[in-house]
């Protein structure tokens, strides 16, 4: 297989792996990316992590029938857990999951001492992106790189941060679209705005009908839509 047999977000995530790097690729399901990676000589180490069982065998049966199983490292471990400072990895990509629960195996994986600081990491959340752009933030990362795509009409994001030594600080309005996303505006975007516009409008009339006390998400929501409004408008500008 090669970086063709992927799909587009893989394809995306994969072009945002250094050269030479040693890869850990956590809920790697059938390790199809480290397998491109290193059929492409783009790797030159590999872990695959994969946490369910199912997925775990396919990985390995994908590894050893590409000829890898010397090359890339198949465990069974939840998140990062399947990671070692002794693995001496320098990137990190975690694609396919909720922005949430990135956030989440990132936390624990800092917590267990499984994280160098080294790394690039490389995520792609299908929602919650604002919740991991905060938690990166929080932690010192500095997005460097966005994409955002649509595959099988779904819209997914791509988020690459590395540490420097000095902090990026961002605005609330650039951790809600991503700073780097929100610099571009592509078509993608802003139909994926226009989309949320409409939603953010019918949760705003609903919170209005509400007979608690919602006072405080009206106000979070209404300052959501104007952004949106405010981007849209730019965007045509």
């Amino acid at each position: 297989m090669n970086a063709k047999d992927l799909s587009m977000r893989l394809q995306k995530a994969a072009e945002y792996v250094p050269q030479g790097a040693r890869l850990a690729d956590i809920g790697s399901d059938h390790a199809y990316l480290p397998v491109a990676l290193m059929l492409q000589n783009k790797i030159s180490y590999g872990i695959a992590g994969e946490v369910v069982k199912g997925p775990f065998e396919s990985a390995k049966r994908q590894v050893a029938k590409n000829g890898l199983v010397d090359k890339i490292d198949v465990r069974l471990a939840d998140g990062l857990e399947a990671v070692t400072l002794a693995d001496e990895v320098s990137a990190i990509t975690i694609c396919g999951m909720g922005g949430v629960l990135i956030r989440d195996i990132l936390q624990r994986g800092k917590e267990q001492q499984r994280l160098s600081g080294n790394e690039r990491l490389i995520l792609q959340p299908n929602v919650g992106e604002r919740q991991l752009r905060e938690w990166l933030v929080q932690e010192g990362y500095t997005i460097i790189a966005e994409s955002i795509l649509e595959e099988n009409q779904k819209v997914y994001e791509i988020i690459v941060a590395e540490k420097n030594t000095a902090a990026t600080t961002y605005s609330l309005k650039e951790l809600f679209f991503g700073p780097r996303l929100l610099q571009e505006k592509n078509q993608i975007f802003i139909e994926k705005w226009q989309h949320k516009l409409i939603k953010s409008e019918k949760i705003l009339a609903s919170l209005k009908r509400s007979d608690q006390d919602v006072a405080d998400k009206i106000k979070e929501v209404e300052q959501e839509i104007t952004w949106i409004q405010e981007v849209i408008a730019s965007a045509r500008d």
